[in-house]
């Protein structure tokens, strides 16, 4: 039987306003509250691995995303959207495209879309916590807590990387740094998978990101797939400006393709070439 958070489907119901590589082997830093130290680092070793197989595993699947993006004005009314759905496929050749299924003309006003805001609507929000990336983080035991019919051990979850000002001021200079999640994570005590985080994704910089819950589902009885994610969050810029964000991304339709993981994307069917990707709704202020 396939086992489901029901929190996943109570969360959809509950947002009217949104209506359209193999181990390392340098160890992470663990706080433990409770429990044995040694348990605490072989969960910790185990759902990390579980995480590198689940991300393969995505490679191999088709999907459906619908994400939507609304601010919301002081009397509470939308006042700015972004609606894009998608289909994520492969073709003959095996690359993987995402086919623009709905995309009405944004009419965001108050933000605008950045290249972390894109990858965060496709990686960090659905946060694939590898193995190979496991000493870039510290990990601080909670404890044990019951979600739904599922008993899960859960762990807060900090970058290593935002302690060292040297790198991340290099990261800056890059074109794209890479994003990391900085919250909590709930894992399944009985398969060792992430089935629920809440966080949000770092480094901010001059932008800001909202703060995120992730609940997933078992697909074909073993891996854990985000299926639903959801925001409602005051973005405060330094400029003085604050903006109230609404997000939701919901992925559906998961079917078991065969093709490599290259992603290109693809607006146009008619046309063989790739498109480039329009971006997102930022969390960049427009001036």
């Amino acid at each position: 039987m396939k086992r489901v958070l029901l929190s996943v489907l109570a969360a959809a119901a509950m947002c009217p306003a949104l209506v359209s590589a193999q181990t390392q082997t340098a160890a992470p830093s663990v706080v433990n509250r409770s429990g044995s130290p040694a348990d605490i680092e072989r969960i910790i070793r185990a759902f990390t691995q579980k995480e590198s197989e689940f991300r393969k595993a995505l490679n191999e699947y088709g999907f459906r995303r619908d994400a939507v993006i609304q601010t919301i004005a002081f009397g509470g009314q939308i006042s700015g959207e972004y609606h894009r759905v998608s289909s994520f496929v492969f073709d003959d050749s095996g690359r993987r495209y995402e086919k623009i299924l709905k995309f009405p003309i944004p009419t965001l006003t108050e933000i605008q879309l950045t290249a972390e805001d894109l990858e965060d609507l496709g990686g960090v929000q659905a946060f694939a916590l590898e193995s190979s990336k496991i000493d870039e983080y510290s990990f601080s035991y909670v404890g044990k807590e019951k979600i739904d019919e599922l008993d899960t051990y859960v762990f807060d979850v900090t970058p290593k990387i935002l302690a060292d000002a040297r790198r991340l001021a290099a990261l800056k200079k890059s074109k794209l740094p890479e994003r990391f999640f900085q919250g909590r994570v709930w894992v399944d005590d009985q398969d060792l998978q992430i089935v629920k985080a809440r966080g949000k994704g770092v480094p901010e910089f001059d932008q800001r990101f909202p703060t995120f819950e992730t609940y997933r589902e078992q697909i074909d009885g073993k891996y854990w797939f985000p299926t639903y994610s959801y925001a409602d969050d005051e973005l405060n810029f330094k400029s003085g400006q604050t903006v109230h964000l609404r997000m939701r991304v919901k992925f559906t339709d998961f079917q078991r393709l065969r093709g490599r993981a290259t992603v290109i994307e693809q607006g146009d069917e008619t046309e063989e070439k790739p498109k480039p990707t329009p971006a997102p709704p930022a969390s960049k202020p427009k001036p």
